[in-house]
């Protein structure tokens, strides 16, 4: 199988299904030191861990992770950096009934078409499971570019279903189940999911994930454009259906004087490109959007086809997310992290002693007024 690794110069290797032994990652091109351990880790983990409140799915794991290489006397030595992830509370026995049967819009029927053969247990290598190590390693990427460079990377939930989300107050995204800004709406979305796991549904989503502090020069102007990588991996996160940079889908019902981001000596008046220019960053803030499908696995009875071909009606069981849509917002950022990390090393490797000449542009100007 390949498809496995993600990034040039920070490289991400993962490896484990969801209900296999354990999960984790391998880690090549992090600098040496970077002070880390665990306990740098396990803060982001523990956002996107099952069973972190009652609106999402009730699988109990720790999420602990272990470096198990790469770091000596605390602080990284520039070797591979291998972090495990044991999986402590499989219920393999949810998926018996379904073993021989393919959920609809699940990546099961595809799995089998592609490889011949699928683990039918949460859905193996496919199954959702497997972004906790994506989270592991955009921790350490976050904190490099936290540290080193004042990169700050976040996201929240700006939709459930019909209820949309206005991003009102960035500190109470921890402060909540659902990673919302519009902490008032927080029952609301409670009563939701209720209605849904109540219904035997489920619902969509949409994420706002941005950064914050990203230096002008990141990227490249062709193939391996940072809009466009922004774009991939947010894509590849499991059940993500569209991503947005900036403006997005919006441009085509807008004229030039409206869209462009219009400079002055005092920086930007806009942002409508969301911080990318030419596939390069700009030094404004990166923006980005996601739109994340409903879940697959509900248990409403539905029409499928078992493995001989035939016609059978199917109920999903097991512990499964109402909205997948909320524990992405951890992910969403890990992916962005990942992908700003491997353009920094890059853009050092062969741009590190440009002098530009012109000044940068603070993100915005005093007086300006962002979409």
């Amino acid at each position: 199988m390949s498809g496995n690794t993600l990034g040039r110069m920070f490289c991400v290797t993962s490896f484990g299904e969801s209900h296999g032994p354990a999960i984790g990652c391998v880690i090549d091109g992090c600098p040496p030191g970077l002070k880390l351990s665990e306990a740098d880790i396990q803060p982001a983990l523990d956002r996107r861990r099952p069973g972190r409140s009652k609106y999402v799915t009730q699988r109990k794991e720790a999420d602990t992770v272990r470096i198990l290489s790469g770091v000596f006397e605390g602080e990284t030595t520039g070797t591979p950096i291998a972090l495990l992830i044991e999986n402590t509370d499989q219920r393999s026995y949810d998926y018996d009934k379904i073993a021989q049967v393919f959920r609809p819009n699940h990546a099961d029927y595809a799995y089998m078409q592609k490889y011949g053969r699928r683990d039918h247990r949460g859905g193996g290598r496919s199954s959702a499971r497997e972004t906790a190590v994506r989270v592991a390693a955009g921790a350490v990427a976050a904190k490099y570019l936290q540290e080193r460079l004042g990169i700050r990377t976040r996201a929240c939930l700006t939709r459930i279903g019909e209820i949309e989300l206005a991003i009102r107050d960035w500190e109470a995204v921890d402060q909540n189940a659902f990673f919302c800004a519009d902490p008032e709406r927080v029952p609301e979305l409670e009563q939701y999911i209720d209605r849904l796991r109540s219904e035997g549904d489920s619902a969509g989503a949409c994420l706002q994930v941005e950064a914050e502090g990203v230096p002008p020069g990141l990227g490249e102007p062709v193939y391996d454009r940072l809009d466009a990588e922004i774009a991939y991996v947010l894509m590849g996160i499991n059940a993500v259906k569209g991503v947005e940079i900036g403006d997005g889908m919006a441009v085509a019902g807008m004229r030039g004087t409206a869209h462009r981001d219009e400079m002055r000596s005092e920086g930007f008046l806009s942002n409508h490109s969301g911080g990318v220019a030419g596939g390069i960053s700009t030094g404004q803030s990166l923006m980005a959007r996601l739109a994340i499908k409903p879940t697959s696995s509900i248990t409403t009875p539905g029409q499928s086809i078992n493995e001989h071909g035939e016609d059978v009606e199917m109920r999903t069981t097991g512990r499964h997310d109402p909205c997948v849509g909320i524990r992405a917002v951890p992910i969403a950022e890990a992916m962005v992290s990942l992908v700003l990390m491997d353009h920094w090393l890059r853009h050092r490797a062969q741009c590190g002693d440009v002098e530009p000449g012109t000044p940068r542009l603070p993100a915005r100007a005093p007086d300006s007024t962002d979409r």
